[in-house]
């Protein structure tokens, strides 16, 4: 029999009816940590039954999903999926973290980083990311590791209940089919002086933007700098307390100045965080009173920190909502790749949009001064135009994806007179979608089926067929 528990992570995904998951835990105790592959694209971290994970990435990974199959019911699995996506998300992967300011290298760089210009800034930081590019994980230029797991443990719930269909609360209001976030983080007082004409930039282009601040010692932040922000529509959000790279040197300090983070939510009216440098520990999230932050990574092999989320969505971390960094940073590709396009750009957004996801954009206004760096933003604000026109992307706030994000969490799919409706806060801005097999692969739309949706009981029934939709489309 399915056990309701194991399926947790797939219903809250989808938000779809728990009971068309069939979903079975291990049979035995599982082994020690370690990495696994679920297909060739999606890398897993945790225990398995029956079997030892690699030890590392320089190991071979074992493909356990050939191996995959039915048990009293429903689809038996050697690992906990929920396992798995937690140490995937929260980086656990990544072993007994410490932060890469706390070494001291790192704190004699940061001591001096104020007086280093750019150009040696860069150098620096060139050598000490070399050979980012043959980390085999998290994938590059996106991972979609998270993402891919539950879509692949969908699609095996669809074939083993022999249901045609999953009805579920798609991801975004009103059906958009994908979202975008622009962030700008301020970090020197050049930078917040530059603030009203890189809001003009935005403007320009249809986007609001969020506007990352530092509290204290960078630069005076007055209330009237404040309102000037809010006043055109764009947010204000905390950015770490001081800048100096050593929020989570150690666990004492990191309470002290947490407590003064959420102190200046207060005072600022800001409802999210994000730690300079993106530096993150996720275990000690809970001291943060923010309602959401956007300091990890999809992919961080470009940033001090390495590991990475390996989704495009946003998760909860208890009670916070992480909304990843799912795109390459401007400094990294202006100062790091010496790359003046915005190709990378387009690589990424293109997979998120396929995955339906959040594009999480940083640019810094310190770094989009000159002419050059000016028109490759202005190149992705126009191809972010594109995405919002032809693609139907959903271009908002962090705070708008943060409420939107809690309410669909919160949302139900309930059975009434033979429909599914969906109930709830905010449900009038939520679509009901369907979930089906298509050439065998999940595919998505909003067109009511033909046939009686409901939980089928017979595992040996056979997949469903596209005609069992009026239009089978991917949305």
């Amino acid at each position: 029999m399915a056990q309701p528990g194991i399926s947790v992570c797939v219903s809250d995904y989808y938000r779809c009816p728990p009971e068309f998951l069939a979903l079975d835990s291990p049979k035995s105790a599982p082994s020690r940590r370690g990495y696994f592959l679920f297909c060739a694209d999606t890398t897993c971290y945790g225990g398995l039954s029956g079997q030892q994970p690699a030890a590392s990435l320089e190991e071979p990974l074992h493909d356990i999903f050939p191996g995959v199959e039915p048990s009293n019911g429903a689809v038996h699995l050697p690992f906990d999926p929920g396992e798995v996506v937690s140490n995937l998300q929260r980086e656990i992967y990544v072993g007994d973290w410490r932060s890469g300011s706390s070494s001291a290298v790192a704190k004699l760089y940061y001591f001096f980083r104020p007086l280093l210009p750019v150009g040696i800034r860069k150098h620096l930081q060139k050598f000490h990311l070399r050979n980012w590019d043959r980390r085999p994980f998290p994938r590059w230029p996106v991972d979609c590791s998270v993402d891919n797991l539950i879509e692949r443990l969908l699609l095996l719930s669809l074939r083993q209940t022999g249901a045609p269909c999953v009805p579920f609360i798609w991801f975004w209001p009103e059906g958009k089919s994908a979202c975008a976030l622009m962030t700008h983080d301020i970090e020197t007082k050049t930078g917040r002086d530059f603030c009203s004409t890189l809001m003009d930039i935005d403007d320009a282009y249809g986007i609001k933007a969020s506007m990352q601040v530092v509290p204290e010692e960078r630069y005076t932040v007055s209330p009237e700098f404040l309102e000037s922000l809010r006043s055109r529509g764009f947010e204000v959000v905390i950015h770490d307390l001081n800048h100096d790279g050593h929020l989570y040197a150690n666990r004492e300090q990191f309470l002290y100045r947490a407590k003064k983070i959420n102190d200046y939510c207060r005072q600022f009216g800001s409802e999210g965080f994000r730690a300079a440098v993106l530096y993150r520990k996720q275990v000690w999230y809970d001291a943060l009173k923010c309602s959401f932050d956007m300091s990890v990574p999809n992919v961080a092999h470009l940033d001090p920190q390495h590991g990475g989320c390996c989704t495009v969505m946003p998760y909860f971390i208890g009670d916070i909502l992480e909304l990843p960094v799912t795109t390459i940073q401007d400094y990294s590709l202006f100062h790091i790749l010496n790359d003046y396009s915005i190709d990378i750009w387009k690589q990424q957004t293109s997979i998120i949009l396929s995955k339906h996801g959040l594009m999480s954009f940083i640019i810094h206004p310190d770094y989009v001064m000159t002419d050059r760096q000016r028109n490759v933003f202005e190149a992705l604000l126009q191809h972010l135009c594109d995405l919002r026109s032809h693609h139907n992307v959903w271009i908002t706030t962090p705070s708008e994806v943060n409420r939107w994000w809690r309410q669909r969490a919160q949302m139900t799919l309930v059975r009434k007179n033979g429909a599914w409706h969906i109930e709830g806060p905010g449900s009038e801005r939520a679509r009901l979608a369907w979930a089906t097999e298509v050439d065998g692969q999940l595919s998505f739309s909003f067109n009511p089926p033909s046939v009686t949706v409901d939980r089928v009981t017979n595992p040996d029934a056979e997949s469903p067929k596209t005609g069992m939709f009026s239009s089978v489309r991917p949305v």
